[in-house]
C-alpha cells in the first residue's frame, strides 16, 4: 500500500509518497515527472513516516541541514540508483557536476566513460526532490541547468544552503 499527504513548503507545495519501506516519492506540484509511478490506489493518511520527513523539511527550510535521514524506498533501473546514490553522497551546501558524477560512475563500473546527458536524464527522474538533493548538480560551466522543479527552485534551495556557486566541490 503506498500512502501520500501533503507539505506547504516555502519553494511552493509538496506532495509526499510512501509505501512500509521508506518514502517513495516527494514533489514540487506540477513538476516535471510529478507523481511519476505513483499507485492508482493509495490512502491519504498520516503516517510517522511522514511526520518524520516533515520534521526534516522543516529544518531544511529554515536553512539548516537536518541531523537525521528519513528512510528511503527508491523504485528505478540500476543506473538511476546508482547516480541517485551519489546523490545523496553529496554534502549540503555543497555542489557537484554532472559529468563529475559521469566520472564515478564509469569508475565504479570499470568502463572508460559514461554520458553526462545520461547522469541528468537520471537526476531529473529521482522521485525524492530536495532530500534526494538533486539541485546540487549544475553543469560543467556552473550553469543551472535541469532541474524538474523549474531553476528558480534550484536557485533558491542552493542559496538556501549557502552553497557557493562560483567554485565547484568534486566529491
Amino acid at each position: 500500500m503506498q500512502y501520500i499527504s501533503h507539505y506547504a513548503s516555502p519553494a511552493g507545495d509538496m506532495l509526499l509518497a510512501a509505501d512500509d519501506t521508506g518514502l517513495t516519492g516527494l514533489w514540487f506540484e506540477g513538476q516535471k515527472y510529478f507523481a511519476r509511478h505513483l499507485d492508482q490506489e493509495r490512502e491519504e493518511k498520516e503516517i510517522p513516516l511522514f511526520k518524520r520527513t516533515k520534521e526534516w523539511l522543516d529544518i531544511y527550510f529554515s536553512g539548516r541541514e537536518p541531523e537525521f535521514s528519513v528512510p528511503l524506498h527508491l523504485t528505478g533501473t540500476e543506473f538511476q540508483r546508482d547516480v541517485w546514490e551519489i546523490l545523496c553522497s553529496i554534502p549540503y551546501g555543497k555542489i557537484t557536476t554532472y559529468g563529475r558524477i559521469a566520472e564515478r560512475i564509469a569508475q565504479k563500473r570499470g568502463v572508460a566513460r559514461i554520458s553526462a546527458q545520461a547522469v541528468g536524464g537520471a537526476v531529473g527522474r529521482n522521485p525524492v526532490s530536495v532530500v534526494v538533493p538533486c539541485h546540487r548538480v549544475v553543469g560543467a560551466d556552473g550553469s543551472l541547468t535541469g532541474y524538474a522543479g523549474g531553476i528558480a527552485k534550484k536557485a533558491m534551495l542552493l542559496a538556501l544552503e549557502k552553497a557557493e556557486t562560483d567554485s565547484f566541490f568534486i566529491i
